[in-house]
């Protein structure tokens, strides 16, 4: 327009002379003039002067190629398509991996394209989302209810209640370890670039205790093996350390943990080491467990083990006393106050459980659920 505008000011012999001066054919400055007059005629406002015939341009890819748009939503989401045998089935499906497979095909396309129809058909770059539980047990919301009103109730009367669990395990060494710390720009810490486990180090199990009435944690830090007794053996711990100076006077001790794992609720071994515990504490244990696939459920995992991934995010856990240092050192602006110790006895697997042992265990069951609620009292 500014080429037609300086052409119109020249008057005789100004197209010739812009022509020269930019390039532009007689033409395509005609017709901007053509459009200038026009504007001036409708006041200013553009005229409805058409470069292009109506109908004219490029067509859509989706236009000139229909059978692309199904060919991509196959290649996309083959289960849901009709398509269980899609050449991308088992791999990643970026847009030019798809334009390549759709170019293969017969259908020539630019990822960018690729890009646009798939946003079209509202797809977009997501990440995976843990929600999937598993299979769900009928009684499951009545157990929550069951383990809350008994929770409420031994708070009430001034009694112990704990969360326990095994949290995940960690090598120790100079390993990558998720998140980032402050340091100088370009200095981050240098790790080893495979994470394989070193013999002579091993890994760090760290067994929580939670107290629900003071906001406090005890860890212990297990080098050996993550069994029943160890966890057993983490819990009597706690009581000595930190539990017994909060309830002197308590003879109930409640224990909410999860189904599986070293504390499960089927494993035989477990209730013959909280039997020795009750027996060595003089302490009535009543336990109750979570229900199946609803361990994310304990209280101990973000009320304790959050903090603890948090606080040591982006630093290698070199050796065992860091690892100590590191979980004692927690803290949170509700108050967590957390001690820590390294526990070096040695866990060993594979012990059986024999009928006697079972049948000498004091267990009380439950009315509700006795596989899953009971109580371990002292043997006289």
């Amino acid at each position: 327009m500014v080429s037609c505008a300086e052409a119109a000011a020249l008057g005789w012999g100004g197209l010739t002379a812009v022509s020269r001066a930019t390039g532009l054919a007689l033409n395509t400055i005609k017709a901007g003039r053509a459009e200038l007059r026009a504007d001036r005629r409708l006041g200013g406002k553009p005229a409805d002067v058409r470069i292009r015939r109506t109908g004219g341009g490029r067509k859509p890819i989706t236009q000139t190629d229909p059978r692309l748009q199904p060919l991509l939503l196959e290649l996309v989401d083959p289960a849901t398509r009709g398509h269980p045998q899609s050449p991308l089935l088992w791999s990643s499906k970026s847009t030019s991996k798809l334009a390549a497979e759709l170019t293969r095909q017969g259908h020539p396309v630019s990822d960018r394209t690729v890009a646009t129809l798939l946003k079209a058909e509202h797809y977009s770059m997501q990440a995976n989302r843990k929600t999937q539980e598993g299979s769900s047990h009928p009684d499951r919301d009545a157990q929550f209810g069951y383990i809350n009103q008994q929770a409420i109730l031994a708070l009430r009367e001034g009694r112990p209640v704990v969360s326990v669990d095994t949290k995940k395990k960690e090598l120790v060494g100079e390993y990558k370890n998720s998140g980032q710390q402050w340091q100088p720009r370009g200095q981050p810490q240098t790790v080893n670039v495979h994470d394989f486990p070193d013999p002579k180090r091993g890994k760090a199990i760290p067994y929580g205790v939670y107290d629900l009435a003071n906001n406090e944690g005890w860890v212990s830090v297990g080098t050996n093996h993550d069994t029943a007794e160890f966890a057993a053996a983490s819990i009597g711990r706690w009581w000595r350390e930190m539990g017994h100076q909060r309830f002197p006077k308590a003879t109930r001790l409640m224990i909410t943990a999860d189904g599986g794992g070293s504390n499960s609720s089927r494993s035989r071994l477990w209730k013959v080491a909280l039997q020795e515990l009750a027996d060595e504490l003089r302490l009535e244990l009543q336990v109750c467990h979570f229900p199946p696939a609803t361990s994310k459920w304990n209280k101990i995992e973000h009320r304790l083990f959050c903090f603890i991934t948090k606080n040591w995010r982006g630093r290698p856990l070199t050796s065992y006393q860091a690892i100590v240092n590191l979980i004692a050192s927690t803290t949170s602006t509700k108050g967590l106050t957390v001690q820590a110790a390294l526990d070096e006895h040695e866990y060993p697997t594979g012990r059986k459980v024999t009928k006697q042992e079972l049948a000498a265990i004091n267990c009380i069951p439950a009315d509700f659920h006795g596989e899953w609620n009971y109580t371990i009292r002292p043997r006289a």
